[in-house]
């Protein structure tokens, strides 16, 4: 059947579908069967030992973890375009995570089998893979440098501007400076995202409200000067998740 997605050309620069021509994404949207989930459902499970992987046609997931001691962590987010689920498929290991829909989501479940045989007909796709998995692997490095050489603040400016950066959409049409996260998060899941503490970060938060730079209002967050924000967050000249 014919592949009809109205989006095709428009996938967010980020994603992985992004990085693939027109040929090779349309083939790929092909592969497995596709999938609707309602909001808060899960799309994987922490522990499963599926093998299958999941690519995003539609809509906005959160990637979470529980820990030994019962706290729910944030690990990442994933949009419409993105392989999610790859992990644990390729290294045969339970999942690390869930993976819950942040409202309506679609998406093709395809088998590990079927994802590799695609990759070894389409070196394009591999390489594509292999970016996307070192893109993901330098923002786990990026936290972890944040938090030997930066204060509180400016590591939650740093994960408000990356979040900016690959969910932002203007505020008005054609507004460069202003900008609306795309993606609902509580302040306990930013503060999963920066590494702080809840208090602490309530109190980033705070402080870059009063400086100007973001507003927030009932769990949407506002970046009110962007190229501002990227300065205070000592970001500036970078492109995040490239």
């Amino acid at each position: 059947m014919p592949v009809n997605y109205q989006v095709c050309d428009d996938w967010p620069p980020s994603t992985f579908l992004s990085r693939l021509r027109r040929e090779t994404r349309d083939e790929l949207l092909r592969q497995g069967v596709e999938k609707t989930y309602l909001p808060h459902q899960p799309l994987l499970q922490q522990g499963d030992s599926s093998r299958h992987v999941l690519l995003l046609t539609s809509g906005v997931v959160k990637v979470a973890a529980t820990s030994e001691s019962g706290e729910d962590v944030l690990l990442a987010i994933r949009i419409a375009g993105d392989l999610v689920g790859e992990m644990a498929a390729f290294e045969e290991l339970p999942r690390s995570g869930t993976v819950l829909a942040c409202g309506d989501v679609t998406a093709r479940i395809i088998q590990l089998y079927a994802l590799e045989d695609f990759l070894t007909r389409h070196p394009e796709a591999m390489k594509a893979v292999l970016r996307m998995l070192s893109a993901r692997l330098r923002w786990a490095n990026r936290r972890r440098i944040d938090y030997r050489a930066y204060d509180a603040v400016t590591r939650f400016a740093r994960v408000l501007a990356e979040l900016g950066q690959t969910y932002g959409r203007p505020a008005r049409p054609g507004d460069r400076t202003r900008c609306v996260l795309s993606v609902t998060l509580s302040q306990k899941e930013l503060a999963s995202l920066a590494g702080l503490a809840l208090p602490t970060a309530e109190r980033s938060l705070a402080t870059l409200t009063g400086l100007g730079l973001v507003q927030r209002s009932y769990r949407k967050i506002t970046i009110c000067d962007v190229p501002k924000l990227l300065e205070f967050a000592k970001l500036a000249g970078e492109i995040p998740y490239s």
